[in-house]
Parts: C-alpha cells; structure tokens; sequence
C-alpha cells in the first residue's frame, strides 16, 4: 500500500494527522536528522581539534623523579606557551615594607618612603626603663600619626661590652602590629645593620631643658650601633611639666607632640648644636622626627605608670608582648624548677621581685638593714595573693618563685627554707648570652597568676601590670625605706 493511500485522521487541536504509521515514520525522520547534527557536530569539531593548539589536563602533577632524565612530549604535540604574568602582592598596611622603599639600606634616607612620616628616640637607662622609654615612643607616633622607628637596647643592666639586642628579639612585634592596628618598624628595617655609612640627623633635645643642671643633650650609645651622628636643636623650656619643680624632668606628650607639626617647629627653630663626629649643624629632620630622651614623659602626672589610666600601658605597652621564643625559653626554667617532667602542664605559680642591689643608695641616713624590707613581709603579701587568688578563681597556687639581684647567699637561704624557688642561672648567660638572665626574669614575673613586687621598682610596676592584664592576676607591692614601711 502506498504512503497516498492512507486515510489521515487530522487532530483537530495539533492539525496534523493521526495513524500508527505516520507516527513510526515521523520517528524514523526524528533518528536521521539526529544523525545528521551529530555527524555535523563531529565535523566541526574536528576542525577546530586540529586548527587550535592541545592542552592536555592532570588532575595532579606527578610526583617528582629521582632520576636526572625528564619525559619530552611527543614532537607532533604543540604546548602553548602562556604568558608569564608579575602579580604583585600588596604588603600588609602594618608591614614594615608598606611603610619603606624596601628591604634595608646602606643610607637610610634612601629607605624611607616620600608620603611616610617617621618618630624616634634613643635608649640611656636601665633595661625596664628603655622598655617604657619605647612605648612613650610608640604613643607619641600614635598622637602624631608617624611611624614608629625602634633602636635596639643597649646593654646598661648588661656590660658595655654585650652587643646591643633588637626590640623585636625581645617582643612579639608582629602581634603588637596588629592589636595596635599601626605600623611600628625597628631601625633594622630601615638601615642595614653592618652598614659602615655614618649618617648625620637633626634631632630635638629634650634633656637640656627639662632639668637646670643638664647642659647637654642625653648621651646614649646606640648612636655608634646605627652610624647616626646627631645635631641637636634645643627645645624651649618651657616644654617642662612642673616649673615650680627642680627636680622633676618630667615633660608631656602633647607638649612633645606639638614640634611634629611646622607652626611650632618653625617657631622654635635656634641655632642647632653642631654633631660630635661631622661638626654638621643640622635644624630637627622634618621626615625623621627624633627626641633624645623620652623616658620622662607624661600625660597627668609624673611616674604614672602604676595608674589604671596609664596611657602609655593601655594603648601600648600592654600590647608589647614577648616572642614566643623567649617564651618558650623562659617555661622550661619554670618546669626545670619546679622538677615538672614530661607533657604535664606547667602549674600556676606566684612571683616574686624582690629589688635590692641599688636601692640603699635611696636610703638616706636610714640604715640598710632598717630601710629594705625583709622577708616576712613578702611572705604576708604573698599569704594575701594567694587568698586573692583562691576567692577569685577557686585555685589554690602553692608554687612561688623568687627573682632578685640579691647576692647575699644566706638571704637566699632563707628563701629555702620558706620553700619558694629560685631560678638557677648559673648557665644561663654561656648558653643563651648576657641578656637573658633578666630577660628569663621579666617574663618568669609576668607569667604568674599572682605577684608580689617591690615599690618603687619599675621592673616590679611592669610585672604587675602584666600579670593583672593579661591573666587576670593578684598583686601586691611591698614598701621600704624606713622600719615598718609595709605594716599594715
């Protein structure tokens, strides 16, 4: 029967016709022209296979060869070249590289970058005190909106003989960057420290005119480690806090902060004291802005350290946290102490500072023996720490750990028999070098749950401080110049 002589029946919604056999040949055309756009596709795509170059993909590379031989590709094989792109990562806001040309230099003006302001100072006290003197440095860069430029320490507390060590050695300085939020260098970052270049630098003096009887700039001798060669320009005096007091050196950071801007900079500008080793006279860098000595500076009040609304120890050096390093270093003398073995943790403990070496030149005509305190009233103020603690944090802290410059050897007895502990250090300096005995010190001091200090100390004032913001700690401190001076 031919395909004529079907009787359609029309669908009367689609309007095409409705058999079984024009369905199965609608089928067959359906499958042919399927086939022909399949066939099509094949042919294009060979074409475009053989007219643009293979890339052949790995999920994985393979794994390296030890043998010395390298596979070749097949020579018929054509492997695109891809174009070798720079990317350059932007450094973080707080890297040291965002606020320098780049790594250190011989010179280093040649590292400090155009649209960046800088602030420094230098180091001439003991260790604790350098360690305040840099974070008045920091704030101060902080109420000026300049860039922080750390010198190491010198060794006063160590020998002039030590090398000097660098800030960042010491404290966590990445971390101190970011709870911070600002950038903080060293002078490491900015000049090369075997740099031979001696470099001349205009600075403000501060010291001449804090005090009647100072009649020159602060010596310090981290000038010699950093090839720096200094012309000071006085400040005016009335840059001192109290003029009604001699004595007092004490100056302020808003005081201080007001040369870092030209209206008082310029007003101020005398006749720059030439440099010692050049003979330059250079006026205060504007770029560079440096002080000479800033330990003794203040917001309220003079020493306020020891105050909760520090600004210094809230916006600074509660921040200024140690390398995980000396860290580290320091808790394995604690666990060598106290005989712990193994991975028990370390148990909490109480610290003692107890300050003697140099204070009976504050005595007076109060004898020795009656001006320092003895004994017995560490004991009541750690008996205090220790019940603090317990009504505190429900733990009972029976370690106690006693760091002093004591030398006398029957004192030390006696802290023996109270059955307290003491660091030994008689390897200390060979192994690790001279700085660390104090340094093991600081941060055994600071790593307690409670502690007991010495008035008056600085070392003492920042332990304590540190031991009550970052753990949550008791303290005390202990009073001394005349009998009875802690009774209570």
């Amino acid at each position: 029967m031919s395909f004529l002589s079907f009787r359609l029946k029309t669908d009367p919604e689609k309007g095409y016709p409705q058999t079984s056999s024009y369905s199965s040949l609608r089928s067959r055309r359906r499958q042919l022209a399927c086939i022909s756009i399949f066939g099509l596709s094949f042919i294009i795509f060979l074409f475009l296979w053989n007219t643009q170059p293979q890339i052949y993909w790995q999920a994985s590379p393979p794994l390296a060869s030890s043998s010395t031989e390298h596979e070749t590709p097949p020579s018929n094989l054509s492997i695109p070249q891809i174009p070798e792109e720079n990317f350059e990562i932007e450094p973080s806001p707080l890297d040291p590289l965002a606020v320098l040309n780049g790594p250190p230099t011989e010179h280093f003006r040649d590292n400090l970058k155009g649209s960046v302001q800088y602030i420094t100072s230098w180091p001439n006290a003991g260790w604790t005190n350098d360690v305040m003197t840099f974070a008045n440095l920091v704030y101060l860069g902080l109420i000026t909106e300049r860039v922080p430029v750390i010198p190491p320490f010198t060794p006063s507390h160590v020998g002039w003989d030590v090398a000097p060590i660098a800030f960042g050695d010491v404290f966590d300085l990445p971390r101190m960057r970011r709870l911070i939020g600002k950038p903080i260098i060293e002078w490491r970052d900015v000049k090369k420290q075997d740099s031979e270049t001696l470099e001349n630098l205009g600075c403000w003096g501060v010291w001449e005119s804090s005090l009647a009887a100072n009649t020159e700039p602060r010596g310090t001798n981290v000038l010699r480690h950093l090839k720096l060669d200094i012309s000071y320009t006085k400040t005016p005096d009335w840059i001192k806090y109290r003029q009604d007091m001699e004595h007092d050196p004490h100056t302020t950071f808003w005081t201080l902060a007001r040369f870092a801007f030209p209206e008082t900079r310029n007003r101020n500008l005398v006749t720059p004291r030439p440099s010692p080793q050049n003979q330059v006279s250079l006026p205060p860098d504007e770029q560079m802005l440096c002080y000479d000595y800033l330990y003794y500076v203040c917001t309220q009040e003079p020493f306020e350290w020891d105050k909760d609304w520090s600004a210094s120890w809230r916006f600074v050096a509660q921040h200024m946290h140690w390398t995980p390093s000396l860290e580290s270093l320091a808790d394995s003398y604690i666990r060598r102490t106290m005989g712990i073995e193994g991975n028990e943790p370390t148990p909490p403990y109480i610290s003692i500072h107890v300050r003697h070496n140099d204070f009976h030149f504050w005595c007076g005509d109060v004898p020795v023996e009656d001006c320092l305190a003895k004994l017995p009233a560490y004991v009541q103020r750690v008996r205090e720490v220790q019940e603090e603690i317990l009504e505190k944090k429900g733990i009972s802290v029976n370690h106690v750990i006693v760091t002093s410059d004591e030398k006398d050897d029957a004192w030390w007895q006696e802290v023996a028999e109270l059955g307290w502990l003491r660091i030994d250090h008689s390897m200390t300096a060979v192994e690790h070098g001279e700085w660390y005995p104090v340094l093991i010190d600081a941060v055994i001091q600071s790593g307690g749950l409670g502690f007991v200090g010495t008035d008056r100390s600085t070392m003492s004032v920042l332990a304590w401080r540190r031991v009550q913001d970052w753990h949550g700690g008791s303290y005390r401190m202990v009073r001394w110049g005349r009998p009875g001076a802690d009774d209570h």
